[in-house]
């Protein structure tokens, strides 16, 4: 058996986790003792054993959106190593199909919005869709400086060893890019300070305004798949990181606490941050951009 399919395994079954590390760490923050860490998989339990109400307004688009957002996110877990555990697939320019296919799923999260023919959820799908086109930039040119920097252009070399032997070589780089790809994360998976997945209030929701009218298993569908995006974009983050063990098991259990650190880490931001307005969000895109043209920048000059 590939060790890689338990790269994928991993995600596939402790992606949900991250979701009740993160409401556990916001709870410890406000002093509160905060659901279970297993909560959202009772929630998701719940959710599939609930029907699905759908408008007459809408077409199999509309139920289409989160199978496909779901298994978009599943499939990049297929090309992404976790701290250097090896991934199943790979070649050169995998990196390129990893974005596209997150954007297939957004864009699939985007039309089955727009399918209900409400205009609430059209305000929704057009921020996500002006956001994400301010936050790709930053992690095209983040992944071109890894290329440059770590002389590949596959994710096994961009997310692996190459790019963890820049911590002694070009300190600079993957640290820069660390803070970049971070800002991307918050921002792809609608977290504070870009969006809140926990607000009601209708006029500055972005992300959860789009989902208003799917309910039972297609909502559970959406809230799993945005557990897979969570992990799955983490996991350009934890790859920049020098945690690499010897074995493959070693180096997936290690990959796997990062993860929940990392997820500890966006509770901490949640929890001492508060959201930005609508007109300053993209300024936090154009930090991510900056860091991630620095660091590129840098690539160009040797070190002496």
């Amino acid at each position: 058996m590939n060790p890689g399919w338990l790269n994928v395994a991993a995600g596939l079954l402790l992606a949900p986790l991250l979701f009740g590390v993160i409401a556990r760490v916001k709870a410890l923050f406000a002093g509160r003792r905060g659901m279970p860490l297993l909560q959202p998989y009772f929630d998701l339990a719940k959710l599939l054993r609930k029907g699905a109400v759908y408008s007459t307004t809408t077409t199999a688009v509309f139920r289409l959106g989160p199978a496909v957002g779901a298994a978009c996110a599943a499939l990049t877990l297929a090309f992404l190593p976790l701290a250097g555990a090896p991934a199943p697939f790979g070649f050169s320019g995998d990196a390129v199909l990893v974005l596209y296919v997150l954007a297939l799923g957004r864009f699939a999260t985007i039309v089955s919005a727009l399918d209900t023919g409400s205009a609430f959820e059209g305000m929704g799908a057009s921020r996500e869709a002006a956001f994400s086109a301010l936050a790709e930039p930053a992690l095209l040119v983040g992944l071109a400086a890894l290329a440059r920097a770590a002389g590949g252009n596959s994710l096994a070399a961009l997310l692996g060893e190459p790019t963890a032997a820049l911590w002694t070589t070009r300190p600079e780089i993957p640290a820069l890019l660390a803070l970049a790809f971070f800002g991307v994360l918050l921002a792809e998976n609608a977290r504070i300070p870009v969006d809140d997945p926990n607000t009601h209030l209708e006029l500055t929701m972005i992300h959860e305004v789009m989902v208003l009218d799917h309910s039972g298993p297609d909502f559970g569908l959406i809230e799993y798949g945005a557990a897979l995006k969570l992990w799955a974009t983490g996991l350009f983050v934890v790859g920049l990181l020098p945690i690499r063990a010897g074995s493959v098991p070693l180096q997936l259990a290690a990959g796997i606490g990062a993860q929940f650190l990392l997820a500890a880490a966006i509770g901490a931001v949640e929890s001492t941050l508060a959201r930005l307005r609508l007109n300053r969000i993209p300024q936090l895109f154009v930090g991510a951009g900056a860091l991630a043209a620095l660091s590129f920048l840098m690539t160009l000059w040797r070190s002496p």
